[in-house]
């Protein structure tokens, strides 16, 4: 997807957490090992959750920052599920998924971290901060319950 206004990255961002949302989903129906099949379907719901919040800063925020261009300044790269491994969630182990699981929201974090700093209005510096919170506080969230279902 070509990204060239922040309702772009919204739509964009709000597709990985549906993509990996069903991946992580079809894993937990295949996965051998109880406490990962567990994982991931907690993974999958949660990521699923996470793509209607996205939905809903898109529902809720200003024009003026949705229509923000950031094409001329958007020099990151897309955030890619499969950077560490492309096998499917299935035939990854516990530290696997939850390594790709952290990678994306990381990557995600970085990308409005780097809007952030260079967005020129109010609206959009809102905006991006908002976006910036929620994934920094669902990640924390996620580690929090990931290592909870590690320690069991």
């Amino acid at each position: 997807m070509k990204v060239q206004r922040i309702s772009d990255l919204i739509d964009w961002t709000r597709g990985i957490h549906q993509q990996l949302a069903e991946r992580l989903a079809e894993g937990s129906t295949q996965h051998e090992s109880e406490i990962t099949k567990m994982l991931l379907g907690y993974l999958a719901d949660h990521e699923a959750n996470l793509e209607k919040i996205v939905d809903g800063f898109e529902q809720k925020s200003d024009a003026k920052a949705l229509n923000t261009w950031v094409y001329d300044y958007l020099e990151h790269e897309s955030i890619d599920l499969h950077r560490y491994s492309a096998k499917p969630f299935a035939e990854m182990n516990f530290d696997e998924i939850c390594g790709l699981v952290f990678d994306v929201h990381n990557q995600a974090i970085d990308l409005y971290r780097e809007l952030l700093n260079r967005a020129d209005i109010p609206e959009a510096q809102e905006l991006l901060q908002a976006l910036l919170a929620m994934e920094e506080h669902e990640t924390m969230r996620l580690a929090q319950q990931t290592n909870r279902m590690r320690d069991m």
